[in-house]
């Protein structure tokens, strides 16, 4: 039986199983992706991911969630991504990759502590407003609610309920609890496709990020985001009601490798 090697990488904390797929080229079945990712019997992962290639770019992203169904963009991902193309030797400082929304533009700087990876993310049409909160889609599609308290929010229970409302059929959403504080915000996500609350969404921290700036518009044009995982940013430029210029930032590594038998 064939070995594929494989790596494990990490963006803080939402984690994901990478292959190098250029030579492979292999569409692995949704069951196989879902063992692989099972936490229990599997290596263990959020999301799966394939690095191919495509003339114009350094490099593609096919990207799977933990359930096995290939997904939409997943900003963390891409992160972790450049990250594996980094080692690879695949690019430099800058990355131009193609994933399933698109053309993404990528950077790697050192900010003195380490290897900060940033991902820039599509332009959002403006967010739909609702009583409970806010629908917008950063390549992924997300419900923004804000709470008092995140930290004692029932981000599974609350999350299984709206992801499938049928304000979102017939695809569901992501769905981000949000709390504001002094420096910044302090984002937990349910992410669909995980059916359960991850350590760090990038689309989500995004999302959150997005309408929060649509919310307070005195805003300098980033905020710095905390999650259960760690810490990241999020830097736009608005004008009026739309944004543009929008990048996801922070840390990324390896996490380990091995190999794997063909599925």
């Amino acid at each position: 039986m064939t070995k594929i090697r494989f790596f494990k990488y990490q963006g803080t904390g939402n984690d994901f199983i990478i292959v190098d797929n250029r030579q492979l080229h292999w569409r692995p079945a949704g069951d196989a992706v879902s063992r692989l990712c099972d936490r229990r019997f599997g290596i263990g992962a959020d999301g799966f991911m394939l690095l191919g290639e495509q003339p114009g770019f350094d490099f593609t992203m096919t990207y799977y969630n933990s359930d096995g169904n290939e997904s939409t963009m997943c900003g963390n991902g891409g992160r972790c991504m450049t990250a594996f193309a980094s080692s690879l030797g695949l690019v430099g400082n800058r990355a131009f990759f193609n994933a399933v929304d698109g053309e993404h533009h990528a950077e790697i700087r050192d900010d003195g502590a380490g290897r900060i990876y940033r991902v820039k993310m599509k332009d959002p049409r403006p967010e739909k407003k609702f009583e409970d909160g806010y629908f917008i889609d950063t390549g992924s599609p997300h419900f923004v609610t804000f709470v008092k308290d995140a930290a004692k929010t029932d981000v599974a229970g609350l999350g299984r309920m709206i992801r499938k409302d049928d304000r979102f059929s017939p695809g569901g959403t992501n769905v981000d609890f949000v709390e504001y504080r002094e420096k910044g915000l302090f984002v937990r996500t349910y992410e669909r496709g995980v059916e359960n609350e991850t350590l760090s969404c990038g689309t989500g921290v995004t999302a959150s990020a997005l309408v929060a700036a649509s919310l307070h518009p005195g805003n300098p044009g980033f905020y710095e985001i905390e999650t259960p995982g760690g810490f990241l940013k999020v830097s736009f430029v608005r004008k009026d009601d739309l944004f543009s210029e929008v990048w996801l930032e922070g840390p990324a590594e390896r996490v380990f490798e091995g190999e794997i038998d063909r599925m």
